[in-house]
């Protein structure tokens, strides 16, 4: 508050120029309406006045010089001033969006004054309806919820509220709070009776996870290798990782959207899923399959009969090596080269006292 001191005829007068706001601070819902007032006076006649917020001063003209809401094309049809008294102003915004929060002031000029106090004005906070949900019961092929349509405003009086399960309006329910069953598929949402475009999200049950796996070239023993689980679900869902032909009720493989193997093992190949869950259901992705290839391991070799080889008997020398992909076999005998194959087996059908000798293989 400005004061101001003159004199009438040798008596000291004292008046003031002030704006007084009505409210410090207003809460509310996207799509409504609010009334932000003051009342303001001086002992000068005022000349010009209007409400402006000094948030949007980047879009002024002039930015040292507040502009007029009523002539900003962002409230273009959503701002009327009302004076219904003296001295007494009200902005009202209709259709309100979450970029109206701002604070708003009130400005007036007279002959030989402004009045654009550096005071606060009215804060205007603007929210989004939001469902909150509450899982009660589940079952088999539904969930039994607790629905809440809620914002972080908290207005006074009773409000009355409309819920939509699909598209369409559900009948008989006007409260903030909506219980019911919920398939798989449903989508769900609120909002403000009078103001149903503008909804709150919907909510809704997992949609089918998919899966994927990185890198998704071939997959070599000792690589890092990521599965990821991703399903469209509002409240977000929530992972689990499992392997296939694994007990369920034991500890899960992760508990993330992501199931990572740092240093991968040949014992790590199978097929994986994972299961994504809300407030609202749970669904069970497709099998991933992961094959880990590597490198042959160290061969084995076996000799049938294993007993005392008489010449003209048939003997088999076996070799074998674990390989993913499987290995191809070469036989030698000293130095010199026998056969190769992917069956690893090296054949004598009458053998002889000329096929003594030392024999060995590789496997690749």
């Amino acid at each position: 508050m400005i004061q101001t001191l003159f004199y009438v005829s040798g008596v000291e007068y004292q008046t003031c120029n002030r704006v007084i706001y009505t409210d410090r601070s207003i809460c509310a819902f996207k799509g409504s309406s609010v009334d932000i007032s003051c009342t303001y006076s001086s002992y000068q006649t005022i000349r010009s006045k209007f409400w402006f917020s000094p948030e949007r001063s980047h879009q002024w003209q002039s930015p040292s010089q507040p502009e007029d809401l009523s002539e900003d094309s962002q409230f273009a049809g959503r701002v009327q001033v009302l004076e219904s008294e003296r001295g007494r102003s009200t902005l009202r915004i209709t259709d309100l969006t979450e970029s109206d929060s701002a604070q708003y002031h009130f400005r007036f000029t007279t002959g030989s004054f402004e009045w654009r106090s550096s005071l606060p004005g009215t804060t205007l906070t603007v929210t989004a309806l939001q469902v909150q949900v509450t899982r009660i019961t589940v079952h088999q092929s539904d969930t039994e919820a607790e629905l809440k349509c809620h914002s972080s405003c908290s207005p006074a009086g009773r409000l009355s509220y409309v819920w939509f399960k699909n598209g369409q309006k559900v009948t008989g329910v006007e409260t903030s709070s909506f219980k019911g069953r919920v398939y798989p598929g449903d989508i769900i949402s609120c909002a403000l009776k009078g103001h149903e475009n503008y909804g709150s999200p919907p909510v809704y049950a997992p949609k089918l996870p998919s899966v994927s796996v990185s890198p998704s070239a071939e997959i070599v023993e000792g690589s890092s290798v990521t599965l990821t689980c991703s399903s469209d679900a509002n409240p977000a869902a929530k992972y689990t990782w499992y392997m296939k032909n694994g007990d369920p009720d034991l500890q899960p493989l992760s508990k993330e959207p992501q199931l990572v193997f740092s240093f991968i093992q040949s014992s790590d190949s199978g097929e994986y899923y994972c299961t994504a869950e809300n407030e609202l259901g749970r669904r069970t992705s497709d099998y991933i399959s992961i094959d880990v290839t590597y490198a042959p391991k160290l061969p084995s070799l076996s000799v049938s009969p294993s007993a005392e080889i008489v010449e003209g008997s048939s003997v088999t020398l076996t070799c074998s090596s674990d390989a993913n992909p499987a290995a191809n076999y070469t036989w030698y005998k000293e130095k010199q080269t026998l056969i190769q194959g992917r069956e690893g087996f090296y054949h004598f059908s009458s053998i002889s006292s000329e096929d003594r000798g030392n024999y060995y293989c590789k496997s690749e």
